[in-house]
């Protein structure tokens, strides 16, 4: 497996960049980063690359969760946990690793940010990658009659996993294994146990007969399939949790036609007229899902927020960032919520689309 690094002389570029910004933010005396720059130079001269400091690694992190710009949830980005196992390079130690990723991210339902970053890649050889796009995924079925179970955003993830022995039962919430590709280029699965990220029953205060349905989700989100790159050094596999919007699930997830599609099971059981779209049917059942989905997180304990909520922390992230003349770098349409999204501040406003570094990339 060959892996493609940039120019010496950009990564050059790059690592002086960040070492400045570790200087502004981390409060280095001039010396402190004269020291540091010689000291990465050098060591870019001799092997191509050059290893972050803890404090380094701490840092660009969180300032890649800052400046992303499809992340609604950047307020909280100096909460950011940053777990260092670069040492780990077996996939089941990776595994492992991913299963206590889980667990503290969870917090017995306290969701807290954290991120697990791997091995980088260097001249030398990749690093290992998570080739699954979230560490929980439900499997998605293609029947031989055309008709599908289960969720149709991971039909190709699900026959890979097939194609690795998995076997799964042919349910609609069906855990995939985690997918891990060594340095080597060798695929692997890994069977993550199901109460590091417990899966969260979808109930509903008003409708007893939603029960019936058989809904579930899991309790957060650990995106993996994104690379960190900071100050010219890429981390293949940076897992990264924080805690779900509720209309991610009750809007997207749920909502979608080319995911669960269930506004029309959820509108004829709310006996609503789904042959005219003047009715609002498909609005009237996506409010009633994000009720179900919000109402559900927070009887279970498991932390979660609105998307009027999560707006408006990000407005008032954005109001702090512009008061100390700095730059809010967001992508407007990742930003909005998918449900009412002009009930929100963040759509009346406007951002800097411009991707800066450090930053994950897909």
């Amino acid at each position: 497996m060959s892996v493609i690094t940039a120019p010496a002389a950009t990564v050059c570029q790059e690592a002086e960049s960040f070492l400045s910004l570790c200087a502004e933010e981390l409060d280095w005396d001039r010396e402190r980063h004269a020291r540091r720059r010689a000291a990465v130079l050098d060591e870019l001269a001799r092997t191509g690359t050059y290893r972050h400091t803890p404090a380094e690694l701490l840092l660009g992190a969180k300032l890649a969760w800052r400046n992303h710009t499809r992340c609604i949830g950047k307020l909280y980005w100096k909460t950011l946990m940053v777990r260092d196992c670069r040492r780990l390079h077996h996939p089941d130690a990776i595994a492992a690793a991913l299963t206590t990723h889980l667990v503290r991210a969870h917090n017995g339902g306290a969701v807290r940010p954290i991120i697990t970053v791997f091995p980088p890649d260097t001249p030398a050889a990749p690093g290992p990658r998570i080739v699954s796009p979230q560490l929980v995924r439900y499997a998605g079925y293609e029947r031989q009659d055309g008709t599908r179970r289960g969720d149709p955003a991971n039909a190709g993830l699900t026959r890979l996993a097939r194609e690795l022995g998995w076997s799964g039962q042919g349910g609609d919430f069906d855990r995939l294994p985690v997918l891990i590709r060594d340095s080597r280029g060798r695929l692997t699965r890994h069977d993550l146990p199901h109460d590091a990220c417990p899966d969260v029953p979808i109930t509903h205060p008003d409708h007893p007969w939603f029960a019936e349905l058989g809904l579930r989700w899991y309790s957060c989100p650990t995106v993996s399939d994104m690379r960190l790159e900071i100050g010219g050094v890429t981390y293949p596999a940076a897992p990264f949790t924080g805690w779900y919007v509720g209309t991610e699930i009750g809007t997207r997830n749920f909502g979608d036609c080319d995911r669960y599609d269930l506004l029309p099971v959820v509108a004829r059981r709310l006996g609503l007229d789904t042959g005219d779209d003047r009715t609002l049917w498909k609005d009237r059942a996506l409010t009633e899902l994000n009720v179900a989905v919000l109402t559900s997180y927070e009887r279970a304990g498991v932390r979660m927020l609105d998307h009027h909520t999560m707006a408006d922390h990000f407005h008032r992230y954005v109001g702090a960032r512009r008061r100390a003349g700095e730059e809010v770098h967001a992508d407007w349409s990742w930003i909005i919520p998918p449900t009412a999204a002009s009930a929100t501040p963040v759509f009346h406003d406007s951002y800097d689309p411009a991707v800066v570094s450090p930053n994950f990339y897909r």
